[in-house]
């Protein structure tokens, strides 16, 4: 492994897809430490992983993680690279009970916060919901609440390995890139936020050759969501375009509104707060708007037509439904 750290930081390697994925194995088999393994992510903090390697990483993940079969939904996972450094609340979250709310299927995958304040499985965990990785009763949530929910590291034993570096180090590694491509069930559909444009656009190499739905997201000052804050990049598999916040009819949100708590306790009563009705003009947008964009992918309406949905969603009290029935399960 030393050898191989030696190549990446002074000689500049590129790991071929093999080399990348065997590098991961070797990390489950126990041939490489925990500290090594951070080092090698913390390498991909100075230079941009190539395709070859991200397909490597991708591949041993999903060959060594538990396997789950939950294909027979038409479901969406909404998620984000992190890392972004914006502190955001925690909006994919709040955009999954929107969506579920609509009447959809939403299977999301997540972690804890490593790079950001609070990731979706703390809140999530605060809020009293028990992690598992047993099909039968993520199945039971799909079909009577709508919404279930994977916990990466229970799936993942590669991540469960790194987890305590992981939180020590606390800045965004090669495993926030990884970790919006390694859903355990393959979603068909998956909106996907990324916070630079050369990321997106090596996602979506990655999906143009896959069947999967999914429309990748960039806002252009930063953000790995959709924020309102500035214009944003859209890749799909049928185009890429940029959209302005004025073509989707709304108007420019100052990025101090959007902030999150300091800790898990206040970016869950933020959530809580904005499924209850009582978030912020801002706050409810942008949580609106990414709903909306997920909808987007599951039928042919418009734009308009779906933020209406998303808003009933909200409005009428449907999306607080769904976490308080997940809960109670």
């Amino acid at each position: 492994m030393n050898n191989i750290l030696h190549s990446l930081f002074l000689e500049e390697k590129i790991l071929t897809k093999k080399e990348a994925k065997n590098l991961l194995i070797d990390l489950y088999k126990g041939k490489i430490n925990p500290t090594q393994a951070i080092v090698m992510a913390m390498m991909y903090n100075f230079r941009k992983p190539s395709l070859e390697e991200i397909k490597g990483f991708k591949q041993a993940f999903m060959d060594l993680c538990i396997p789950i079969n939950l294909t027979e939904f038409n479901a969406i996972d909404i998620v984000g690279t992190g890392g972004d450094g914006k502190n955001t609340f925690n909006i994919s979250t709040i955009a999954c009970f929107i969506v579920a709310g609509t009447g959809e299927k939403v299977i999301k995958h997540g972690s804890f916060g490593f790079s950001s304040q609070t990731g979706s499985s703390n809140i999530l965990k605060n809020l009293g919901y028990t992690f598992t990785n047993k099909e039968e009763n993520l199945r039971k949530q799909l079909e009577t609440v709508g919404f279930c929910y994977l916990h990466a590291p229970i799936f993942h034993p590669v991540l469960d390995i790194i987890s305590d570096e992981r939180k020590e180090l606390g800045f965004r590694t090669i495993f926030n890139t990884l970790g919006p491509l390694l859903n355990p069930c393959n979603p068909r559909n998956q909106l996907l936020g990324v916070n630079n444009l050369e990321l997106a656009r090596m996602y979506s190499y990655i999906y143009q050759n896959t069947n999967k739905n999914y429309a990748i997201i960039h806002s252009l000052d930063g953000y790995d969501e959709i924020t309102l804050t500035s214009d944003i990049k859209c890749y799909t598999s049928k185009e890429e375009r940029f959209y302005s916040v004025e073509e989707l009819g709304k108007k420019k949100i100052n990025p101090k509104e959007l902030k999150g708590g300091k800790n898990t306790e206040e970016n869950t009563r933020i959530l809580i707060n904005i499924l209850s009705g009582e978030g912020t003009f801002a706050q409810n947008e942008v949580a609106l708007i990414n709903a909306t964009f997920a909808l987007c992918l599951l039928n042919t309406d418009t734009i308009e037509t779906n933020y209406d949905k998303a808003k009933y969603s909200l409005k009428s009290g449907k999306a607080k439904n769904i976490l308080k029935n997940l809960l109670s399960l």
